[in-house]
């Protein structure tokens, strides 16, 4: 796949603007407890003008820098003992989403580029209801008994996986409330867990990435990408800081139709 010279040249010559998309995104995924990559990736296609393998391999490489630097910040809240007690809900849901993160990975790749803005839309506004559900209901456990805990961990692991490697997030979203839900874990150290489960699956989904033609788009906006990482761990520091500034109640329906609209506009971009 043939890199857009002029869209290099552009993007590399707007470090101020690119630092600050990155830095909104940053305090948007911030101000909820997560990575934002979701907010990040209409803006690499609408307003960037990649194209939609070309966003999500960018936004993939990204969400994995900003996953890498929120984990040590999680253990400061949640100590790593805690964490590391629920390694078995973290192998169980592994044990999907390794094998959805490639098997994802593997269909972009190959799917045509109209298809791949359709399943974004989609995949967004499948984010905007999760972000509700996590965030404006209060979840109890399903009390699965032991067998069907498993199967559908691995299951719900693989969906994830698929979702992770199709759309280039750490699927926090998903992730979560399917921790808390199937396993009965508390929500804090549900957090820290999704990223012990999200760090390999994207790592799967990278690697399969790289033996892509288009992974050379990486390459070819390596300042582009470290600018807005850059901003977007700036933007999640500040994010953090407002934690709880904005009640749930205004922010996160309005979170969910940013993410709508975006929906609209990738469905239309194709």
């Amino acid at each position: 796949m043939a890199v857009n010279k002029d869209l290099i040249a552009t993007t590399t010559n707007s470090a101020p603007w690119v630092f600050a998309a990155g830095g909104a995104v940053g305090v948007l995924g911030g101000m909820i407890g997560l990575g934002g990559a979701e907010f990040r990736l209409p803006l690499l296609i609408g307003v960037f003008g990649f194209a939609a393998l070309s966003a999500v391999i960018l936004n993939k490489a990204m969400s994995l820098v900003v996953v890498l630097v929120a984990l040590p910040a999680r253990f400061a809240a949640v100590p790593p003992s805690e964490v590391f007690g629920h390694w078995p809900v973290a192998v169980n849901l592994l044990a999907g989403s390794l094998l959805g993160a490639w098997a994802g990975a593997s269909w972009v790749v190959r799917m045509r580029s109209a298809t791949l803005y359709k399943v974004l839309a989609v995949l967004m506004v499948l984010m905007a209801a999760a972000l509700v559900v996590t965030h404006a209901t209060a979840l109890g456990s399903l009390a699965l008994p032991l067998v069907a805990q498993v199967a559908c961990g691995v299951v719900a692991g693989f969906g994830i996986g698929v979702v992770a490697a199709i759309m280039g997030v750490a699927s926090g979203e998903l992730l979560i409330p399917t921790i808390v839900l199937l396993f009965a874990v508390d929500i804090k150290a549900a957090g820290s867990l999704s990223l012990l489960v999200s760090l390999p699956t994207m790592l799967v989904a990278f690697a399969r990435y790289s033996r892509d033609g288009s992974f050379k788009v990486l390459g070819a906006n390596l300042r582009f990408a470290t600018t807005m990482i850059s901003g977007s761990v700036a933007g999640a520091l500040v994010g953090g800081a407002l934690l709880g500034v904005v009640p749930d109640l205004l922010l996160i329906p309005a979170l969910a139709m940013v993410l709508l609209v975006s929906a609209v506009k990738v469905a239309r971009h194709g």
